[in-house]
């Protein structure tokens, strides 16, 4: 190739003499056989014999070859090899070297071996029998070593040994290009340092560093995690992680997925991006979003864009999203807290407000800013609403509606109405048993019969009122002291009579399916979420 580019370049301009003399012709040809010659030379430097204590010839048993034997030390463009014996062949510029084989190349670079086969023309070395090789950066071991001197590469593919600090790699393939620093390791390739082990099939290391990039399959583990994706970079010095593609890391309890993890092991913090998924395998909770942070020291997990906590029951799961969503706490006292925009979802009950707060720990859930429940056929509102669970069963067990309390329910022919200053209630299988309208009670409620037919429409005020209820509908009201108002006959009632002060029918805010959660006004012509069942 040199010589053809070294005509490339002569050529032309040896066209331009065509027309001197034939003398002038000979003398530019034997100038050019020379440079070619003189190139040709510089280029395949000679193998050099610095020391040996015997220096002879064995034709017979070496052809071609002169056997050097003790103390053996030659050089070759700037690289020294020294060993106990070795066959040199100078017309190939090819040197075989036995017994404690060492090369340093430019005092950056040791290697030994039992055995070297060199050539130099080429500038390439193969070394087997229990091969160490050294620079600043790392020790290499392994059984066959390959040292490309022109490209600066060494690989290996009979297994291999890299220490790097407190780093160490394992493959059963690798190159090692000095001028990067970087091994490109494959098939079983493991990472080990005293707080992780990585494990792939293929991965760049970093000698000077200590990171690593992968491709493929690829298992981190440390003492608070396991890590696992298939493609991504990971800091073996620092612990910093960055996971794309099938992303998924598991702490104790939690399991977060996404399409990529960010996670900093000392700082005890990871966040996820895109088609987040944090499983709770001990709250049987499911965390979805866009965008979510985790704080392990912390025990808490932050997360938005279109966020989604999931409690998993066995036969009815409740369904919670907020504009944000943030649970703190210990697995036996974990909180939840929503924020605007907040909707939930079960089938025998379903809510909205702007922020809602849970513990799990007592059960307790509190709404805030314009809260409202919808359970069975009832609309309750209040400034104010907390509703309290049975840790054990997740069932529903009290209410408390702090001011201006309010329950609707939607009659055929007009609607039921509780009014009061404050409401207590409590359930059983979910629905609403019992309520007391505690400080200005108020009530409307249309009477029937066993047969559903309209018999009378009570309007009555009274401080303290005690309704008891059958399947979400009021049966027997109880004035805890004298009331005042009427009954009326259905055709007597008048119409101007048929709503209390502060009434507000908002069904087309009720979600009828977990999906509707995420609808944010009444159109549901824009929903593009679905949820899918855990």
């Amino acid at each position: 190739m040199l010589y053809f580019n070294l005509f490339k370049i002569i050529l032309p301009s040896f066209c331009l003499f065509l027309h001197l003399k034939e003398n002038t012709l000979k003398r530019l040809l034997y100038l050019l056989v020379f440079a070619i010659s003189f190139l040709g030379n510089t280029q395949n430097k000679k193998i050099k014999i610095l020391n040996s204590e015997q220096t002879y010839k064995n034709e017979a048993k070496y052809p071609g070859a002169v056997v050097l034997n003790g103390r053996v030390k030659v050089s070759h463009d700037g690289a020294i090899l020294t060993c106990n014996k070795a066959l040199l062949y100078s017309s190939q510029n090819l040197l075989h070297a036995y017994g404690d084989v060492r090369i340093n190349q430019g005092d950056t670079l040791y290697q030994k071996s039992e055995y070297t086969s060199y050539n130099g023309a080429l500038k390439k070395s193969v070394s087997w029998g229990n091969v160490q090789l050294n620079d600043p950066n790392m020790e290499l071991t392994t059984d066959t070593l390959h040292f490309d001197r022109k490209k600066q590469e060494l690989y290996y593919n009979c297994h291999g040994t890299i220490t790097n600090g407190e780093s160490r790699l394992i493959s059963k393939n690798g190159t090692y290009y000095l001028e990067q620093k970087k091994f490109k390791a494959t098939t079983n390739v493991i990472v080990q340092n005293p707080d992780n082990t990585l494990k792939s099939n293929h991965l760049n290391y970093y000698t000077d560093n200590g990171h690593v990039y992968f491709y493929g399959p690829t298992t981190i583990n440390t003492k608070e995690s396991i890590a696992y994706a298939e493609k991504g970079f990971y800091d073996t010095r620092l612990g910093i992680s960055n996971l794309v593609h099938h992303s998924k890391i598991k702490y104790d309890n939690r399991v977060i997925e996404g399409d990529s993890i960010y996670n900093h092991k000392e700082r005890g913090f990871a966040s996820s991006t895109g088609n987040t998924v944090i499983t709770d395998t001990l709250n049987n909770m499911i965390v979805k979003g866009g965008y979510a942070e985790f704080h392990r020291m912390q025990d808490s997990v932050f997360v938005i864009k279109k966020a989604l906590a999931i409690s998993i029951a066995e036969k009815d799961s409740l369904f919670i999203h907020g504009d944000t969503l943030l649970i703190t706490g210990a697995p036996d006292n974990r909180i939840i807290r929503a924020f605007h925009h907040v909707k939930f979802f079960k089938t025998d009950l379903s809510g909205k407000c702007d922020s809602l707060h849970t513990s799990q720990k007592i059960g307790l859930t509190k709404m805030f800013k314009k809260p409202i429940i919808w359970s069975g056929g009832n609309q309750i509102t209040g400034d104010t609403i907390e509703l309290l669970s049975n840790t054990k069963t997740n069932k529903l067990d009290s209410l408390f509606i702090k001011k201006n309390a309010f329950i609707n329910q939607k009659d055929s022919i007009g609607f039921n109405q509780i009014k009061g200053k404050n409401m207590f209630g409590k359930f059983k299988g979910n629905k609403l048993q019992s309520l007391l309208s505690k400080g200005n009670g108020e009530v409307i409620n249309y009477a029937r019969d066993e047969g559903k037919k309209l018999i009378a429409v009570m309007k009555m005020s009274c401080s303290n009122i005690i309704f008891e209820l059958e399947n979400n509908s009021v049966q027997r009201i109880k004035f805890l002291k004298t009331p005042d108002g009427k009954t009326y006959p259905p055709s007597q009632f008048p119409e101007t009579e048929n709503k209390l002060k502060g009434f507000v029918w908002r069904e087309n805010e009720k979600p009828i399916t977990k999906e509707d959660i995420f609808i944010k006004n009444e159109n549901k012509d824009d929903l593009n979420t679905e949820i899918k069942n855990p």
